[in-house]
């Protein structure tokens, strides 16, 4: 380990924090978030929706568990996507020593393999409330004293990055699902994959024949959902299809911007494995598994659609409802990849309304 700090984390408030590198020694600049999450480190490094962005971890001590090994049976399924998405991760506590029966390296090695940069050694407690107190913003990590420009990824229209390029195939059930891919998570495409389903995923920017299928699934994915604007047709002709149809997080956003609501960005984003939301039908609580910088404004939805779930920390739209009962959204993970389990029955819920499509 580095006895002196050599690197330099820079808030675009002029705010700094000295820091040890452990992963890829190069400058690089995103927007600054925080998870809350206790354990996931792979999960969440390779999840799309943190592609450009700077991740701080606020559990203190991060590594212990390694990175699963290649010939690790479960390889594949503890990654969401092949690659790490976030361009540098922020710790507290490195430590390079692991031990777990599946693990083949240390995260710093990872890192650097990865070519993704890796902090140590700052106050990631003291840091995350001072974003709890100014917001989401910008930073860059110095190493070496090589200056980069600040960069929002925000700013971009990220989806070319983050979609596969080519559809792809899973399963060979009866239901067939139309996946468009904004940024998805494996864990998603997982639990859409049963013995009754076969699914297609598509690329963000594929025309969809709605004829060709029996329900739709708009993925989660990075970055601000007003740039995404060309992909408000397609959306608009699923659900124009009268077909079952499930948005998750950016999907969610998509479909209520489709509707004709209005979207805006969090003060610092949820990011976490512990958000509380209250299913406002029944009133039932769940615990669940988030990943999100913006949020749908539910006073400017229509009148054929209604808030499904609410975040009990901060009141905002955690899921929608159309009337018909044949679409609806969530804002959360229901497939979680880390985190509670409490909502994985909205997937079964979903291939139930598919099924009886195909019927």
């Amino acid at each position: 380990m580095n006895k002196h700090p050599n690197a330099l984390l820079i808030l675009e408030d002029g705010t700094t924090f000295p820091a040890f590198s452990f992963g890829y020694d190069a400058s690089v600049s995103g927007e600054l978030v925080f998870n809350t999450g206790m354990v996931g480190y792979v999960e969440a490094l390779t999840d799309p929706s943190y592609y450009g962005q700077l991740l701080i971890s606020t559990y203190p001590q991060v590594g212990n568990y390694g990175v699963p090994a290649a010939d690790d049976p479960d390889f594949l399924s503890r990654y969401e996507s092949a690659r790490i998405q976030a361009r540098a991760f922020i710790i507290n506590a490195y430590s390079p020593t692991f031990d777990h029966w599946s693990a083949g390296s240390s995260l710093g090695d990872w890192l650097k393999k990865e070519k993704t940069v890796g902090l140590y050694g700052l106050d990631t407690r003291a840091l995350t409330r001072h974003l709890r107190d100014k917001g989401a913003m910008l930073a860059k990590i110095i190493i070496h004293d090589e200056d980069v420009p600040f960069y929002d990824p925000n700013a971009t229209f990220l989806l070319p990055e983050v979609s596969v390029r080519v559809p792809c195939y899973y399963g060979n059930g009866a239901a067939r699902i139309a996946l468009l891919d904004c940024g998805c998570k494996n864990s998603i495409v997982a639990y859409l994959t049963t013995p009754q389903t076969r699914v297609t995923r598509l690329p963000y920017n594929t025309p969809v024949d709605t004829n060709a299928y029996d329900g739709f699934v708009i993925s989660s994915g990075p970055g601000d959902p007003a740039r995404y604007t060309e992909l408000l047709p397609v959306v608009r002709e699923m659900m124009a299809s009268g077909k079952p149809l499930l948005g998750i997080c950016l999907g969610h956003q998509l479909m209520a911007t489709a509707a004709g609501a209005r979207t805006f960005k969090l003060p610092f984003g949820h990011r976490g494995q512990n958000q509380p939301v209250r299913l406002s039908r029944e009133n039932r609580c769940y615990v669940t598994s988030q990943n999100h910088g913006y949020a749908v404004d539910p006073d400017t939805l229509s009148d054929d659609w209604q808030p499904w779930f609410i975040n009990l920390n901060d009141q905002t739209n955690e899921g929608i409802m159309h009337a018909s009962g044949q679409m609806f959204s969530v804002q959360f993970h229901p497939e979680a990849a880390p985190g509670p389990h409490d909502t994985r029955f909205l997937f079964d819920h979903f291939i139930k309304k598919v099924v009886a499509q195909d019927a």
